[in-house]
C-alpha cells in the first residue's frame, strides 16, 4: 500500500500537502522534491502539526533578516542609536512636591 499525503488549506487558501511522520521519513526524497516544486510540505506527529518542509529559496525569502542580522546590527538599529534625533528642549514634567517630614513634632 503506497503512502499518500493529504491536502489541507492554510489561512491564505493555499493547499499544503500533509504527511504523517512515518510516511515523510520513508519518502523523504519525495517530500523534498515536492517542497521545491509545489511548495511547503507539512509533517504531523500523532496527528498534530510538527514541522513544515520548505525549499531553500522559500526559506531565504521568508527569513532574510534572521540570516543576516548580527548583534552589532541589532544594537545599531535600536532606539538608543538615534538619540541625536530627539529635541534638546524636551523636559520632563515635574509632579507635585510633597512636604518634607517634620522632625520636631
Amino acid at each position: 500500500m503506497a503512502a499518500r499525503s493529504r491536502r489541507v488549506t492554510n489561512g491564505a487558501g493555499r493547499q499544503l500537502a500533509t504527511w504523517k511522520l512515518e510516511d515523510a521519513k520513508a519518502r523523504f526524497s519525495e517530500v523534498v522534491r515536492l517542497a521545491c516544486e509545489r511548495g511547503p510540505q507539512r509533517v504531523t506527529v500523532r496527528g498534530r502539526d510538527a514541522v513544515v518542509v520548505v525549499s531553500a529559496n522559500d526559506y531565504d525569502r521568508l527569513a532574510p533578516a534572521a540570516a543576516r542580522t548580527t548583534l552589532s546590527a541589532l544594537f545599531g538599529e535600536g532606539p538608543f542609536a538615534r538619540l541625536e534625533q530627539f529635541e534638546k528642549t524636551v523636559q520632563r514634567e515635574r509632579g507635585p512636591v510633597r512636604p518634607g517630614p517634620d522632625f520636631e513634632a
